[in-house]
């Protein structure tokens, strides 16, 4: 399935970008004001990130429901370790809490379920080809 996400920068601002994706026209991206942008929306390594957090907890859900456990929701924490970025190791630590779940085998269970969402296969074990071109204005 291919799909189109647009990026256009938002005038009368340094880096604040605006992105249309599928109807969704309220989601913004931004640079934190220590590496010189307004802070005003999620940067794009937030974004990166909230994708593995989502995805693990969209994940462990729809099992849940498929087995009929009595899942509540799910919260999740991710922690980014960027500190090695620049030396190719980027780190995030993942902790889940699964609401109503109280039989530890099935919380394990879902821990490992999460874990084969598209999101975490996608930044663990898949090639990710990025080919850029430009275009010039009609």
């Amino acid at each position: 399935m291919k799909k189109t996400i647009e990026v256009v920068s938002v005038r009368n601002h340094i880096f604040r970008q605006r992105v249309e994706l599928d109807g969704f026209e309220d989601l913004f991206v931004d640079v934190p004001v220590a590496y010189g942008g307004e802070g005003s929306a999620p940067d794009p390594h937030d974004y990166f990130d909230l994708s593995l957090g989502a995805c693990k907890a969209i994940t462990s859900m729809m099992y849940a429901k498929r087995k009929k456990w009595p899942l509540e929701g799910v919260s999740v924490k991710v922690h980014r370790d960027d500190s090695e970025e620049r030396h190719g190791t980027y780190r995030l630590d993942v902790e889940m809490t699964f609401h109503g779940i109280e039989d530890t085998e099935q919380r394990l269970r879902l821990e490992e379920i999460s874990h084969k969402c598209p999101i975490h296969r996608l930044m663990t074990s898949s090639t990710v080809e990025v080919s850029t071109r430009t275009t010039v204005e009609a």
